[in-house]
């Protein structure tokens, strides 16, 4: 019986074990930061244009990059569909430790070793 997560502290590991391989991750940063630079174009878009229909973009460019990941290189069931706000959550907390290099330490702790770091 899979474990059922009532905080997030207790989801942050999990989720990083869920993302243990490289290629996973790297899936992920293309996507959460194609998702960031639609966000920033789309707001542009909006104000000057009054066109918001790139917002659609966001979810569709996020998506697709974590799916595949887990569909072809993880092998497991995106924790999306389980725990959808925490997992957008920990995406971002994961790809700014990734950006700011401190997700090293974090994949430690969640028991994710060297090897598929």
């Amino acid at each position: 019986m899979p474990q059922i997560h009532t905080s997030f502290s207790t989801f942050w590991p999990f989720y990083l074990r869920e993302h243990s391989k490289p290629r996973t991750r790297a899936l992920h940063y293309v996507g959460t930061s194609l998702v960031v630079l639609i966000a920033g174009f789309a707001v542009w878009a909006g104000i000057t244009t009054g066109n918001w229909w790139w917002l659609a973009g966001m979810p569709l460019a996020g998506y697709f990059f974590a799916w595949l990941a887990h569909f072809t290189v993880e092998k497991n069931r995106p924790a999306t569909f389980t725990y959808p706000l925490w997992s957008l959550a920990a995406d971002f907390k994961m790809w700014w430790l990734w950006l700011t290099r401190r997700l090293g330490p974090e994949l430690e702790k969640a028991g994710v070793t060297q090897g598929t770091r």
